[in-house]
């Protein structure tokens, strides 16, 4: 079975891991800080707070940013559900804005209508890695004093206007280093700012709330959580940052033959990576042009060995969202992308003797 992705670990990265047990240090100890100044010097960002895992990170810059029980936040159906579920978790409110159907992004354009006076924060999701349109959400977030708040989960090394996703412009973003990310650290986040005071608060929702008083003694000043991560994970993350540009190289290696392979083939809708942006291409997504095909393709695929899978439902169509108040909702371009995307594989050690296995199952498929 082809899988749709996977991580990639040398024996560099294994060896750095087990180097850990020397220092003495499992946990809150030296690699923690180490693996969070190579990301940000990578990123180009003043602070980064690791956590123990993506929906952490989330968890952490919602709070950090103060949104709460009665704010409502501008986001995309078209994310894991972690995105939104932590906003539920602290009471707010996700609201959803359609998505263009170049780039299955939320769609900057449709932002501002959804603006109200209990609006707190616009959550855009980079999704498969392509970045969204930032300055025209900039702009919006500008005119009405909102946060914005990156999902970075799929876009760690991405690039929009030639700066890396995280390096400026936004309050917060967040980062999942999950085995089929960019790079992994088994579980395992990120936030990153060059706010200082949003840092702060970082630092204190991840460990329990607790911080140091005057006297140097340990008070919790908020309810914060363990999200803590260890010295081992971390080291494997800094090892696998050594290898962050070849890893996306390959991906986008893969891209290319996907697109060669392909070829003139019209029954599918390949994805696109739009000018101005360098993306992480973390999922190859294609699209059939009839809604029936959909599931026939991917049953096909799947007994040809080929592990395809489906990113994502729209998060309003879970049934927990819809079993609390989501039911009525219904946004054209996500409810069509919805009924037609199937995930195609795409990592690192994807071969392209895979890429083109994968491609003549799909075209016979059609030819059948």
């Amino acid at each position: 079975m082809i899988p749709y992705g996977r991580q990639t670990i040398s024996t560099r990265d294994i060896k750095a891991m087990t180097d850990v047990f020397k220092t003495g240090w499992i946990t809150q100890g030296p690699a923690i800080s180490a693996f969070e100044q190579k990301v940000a010097r990578y990123i180009g960002a003043r602070h980064a707070a690791v956590v123990a895992n993506g929906t952490a990170a989330l968890h952490i810059a919602y709070l950090a940013a103060g949104i709460g029980k009665g704010d409502e936040v501008i986001t995309t159906p078209n994310t894991f559900a972690a995105t939104t579920n932590m906003l539920l978790a602290i009471g707010a409110k996700p609201v959803f804005c359609d998505i263009r159907m170049d780039t299955y992004n939320i769609d900057e354009k449709q932002i501002e209508k959804y603006v109200t006076k209990k609006t707190k924060a616009i959550v855009p999701v980079h999704f498969s890695g392509h970045p969204c349109e930032m300055n025209a959400i900039w702009r919006v977030a500008r005119r009405h004093k909102l946060f914005v708040i990156e999902d970075g989960a799929q876009a760690l090394g991405a690039k929009y206007r030639g700066k890396c996703i995280g390096s400026g412009g936004s309050d917060m973003v967040t980062y999942s280093f999950h085995p089929v990310k960019a790079i992994t650290t088994g579980e395992g986040g990120m936030v990153v700012t060059n706010d200082t005071r949003l840092y702060e608060r970082l630092l204190l929702f991840r460990n329990h709330g607790i911080t140091k008083d005057a006297k140097g003694f340990n008070v919790m000043t908020h309810l914060g959580y363990n999200y803590r991560m260890t010295d081992l994970q971390a080291a494997l993350g800094a090892s696998q940052m050594d290898r962050l540009k070849e890893f996306l190289q390959k991906r986008h290696e893969a891209v290319g033959w996907y697109k060669a392979e392909f070829g003139k083939f019209d029954k599918v809708i390949l994805p696109r990576e739009l000018p101005g942006v360098y993306s992480g291409w973390h999922l190859y997504v294609i699209r059939v042009k009839q809604q029936k095909d959909r599931l026939p393709l991917y049953r096909h695929l799947q007994q040809s060995g080929i592990g395809v899978n489906f990113h994502f439902p729209n998060v309003y169509r879970h049934p927990y969202y819809q079993k609390r108040g989501f039911a009525k909702i219904h946004l054209a371009n996500a409810d069509l992308y919805h009924e037609t995307a199937i995930t195609l594989p795409l990592f690192p050690l994807l071969t392209r003797r895979d890429v083109r296995f994968i491609c003549k199952a799909v075209r016979n498929y059609f030819s059948a």
